[in-house]
């Protein structure tokens, strides 16, 4: 199933996208799509079961926003360093076990969302994602082979960054990975079951119409399955905590002086393979 919410910041409604690409609101059957949901089978059932039937009343989509595919997000957990060709292209050698960091889930916006560039920022920088969405609690989990079992299902992310924040400016990256605007999410939340392989997958993005990020997932160093399994070694996971899983190679932090990192004006776009396509406008915090 296609999971998504619609409506103004603040105010969304659920919904789905069902089969034919028709969208359905699902309001009638629950509040919301957050964690509560993604944990309880019985309820994700009836939504299967009434959209097979076509019982789901339609919206209309046009001129609907459309926001975060989540409610409520407990934690943002981000796998720094995940790509091969990544590593390579920032001079950095590929980690031996996961590079952990956190973005706070206020930093989570809609797919078509403004993005802010921060003030004083002049390193501001793309990064096409493969977010993972937890849906059973994951704690001391025993092996790859059940780590995939606790998730619910995948998104694609934008996990901007401000370079010289990050990098120049002392202590640990979250000052260049937390401000505001700067985790776009959707447009849907993919169930686990219409992505049979979570390294099969390509993930691109443009800037300001120029492909920069030509990716997949079969390059993360680290795979889906191997990243939830470790990162239950260090905290739980819950149901409505998400995974930020790494980008591959095209960051302008890896490119040649003069790198082009984001203005005010600029366009990105992004997309993962069966999983949705972003877009953003760039404007001054």
């Amino acid at each position: 199933m296609k999971l998504l919410r619609v409506g103004t910041a603040g105010a969304e409604r659920p919904a789905l996208l069902d089969a034919e690409g028709v969208l359905r609101d699902l309001s009638g059957i629950v509040p919301d799509i957050d964690g509560a949901l993604l944990a309880d089978d019985e309820t994700l059932g009836r939504i299967r079961t009434a959209a097979e039937a076509g019982e789901l009343p339609v919206l209309d989509a046009a001129g609907l926003r459309v926001g975060p595919p989540l409610a409520r997000i407990g934690k943002i957990v981000c796998i720094g360093l995940n790509y091969h060709d990544h590593a390579k292209e920032t001079g950095a050698e590929p980690p031996t076990e996961p590079v952990i960091f956190f973005k706070a889930a206020d930093t989570v916006v809609g797919p078509h969302d403004t993005v802010l560039v921060p003030r004083g920022s002049v390193k501001t920088d793309w990064e096409v994602e493969l977010a993972v969405v937890i849906g059973r609690t994951a704690r001391y989990v025993a092996s790859r082979e059940d780590a995939l079992g606790h998730v619910a299902g995948y998104a694609v992310a934008h996990d901007v960054s401000e370079r010289e924040f990050q990098i120049e400016r002392g202590g640990t990256w979250d000052k260049g990975k937390n401000c505001e605007t700067f985790n776009p999410l959707g447009p849907w939340l993919v169930t686990a079951d219409e992505v049979p392989d979570p390294q099969a997958l390509g993930l691109k993005l443009w800037v300001n119409g120029k492909l920069r990020q030509d990716g997949s997932t079969s390059d993360q160093i680290f795979s889906v399955a191997e990243v939830v399994r470790y990162v239950s070694q260090f905290m739980t996971l819950y149901p409505g905590d998400v995974i930020n899983t790494g980008t591959p190679a095209g960051v302008a932090l890896g490119m040649p002086e003069p790198k082009p990192f984001l203005r005010v004006g600029d366009v990105v776009e992004l997309e993962i393979e069966g999983l949705g396509r972003q877009r953003q406008e760039f404007k001054s915090a």
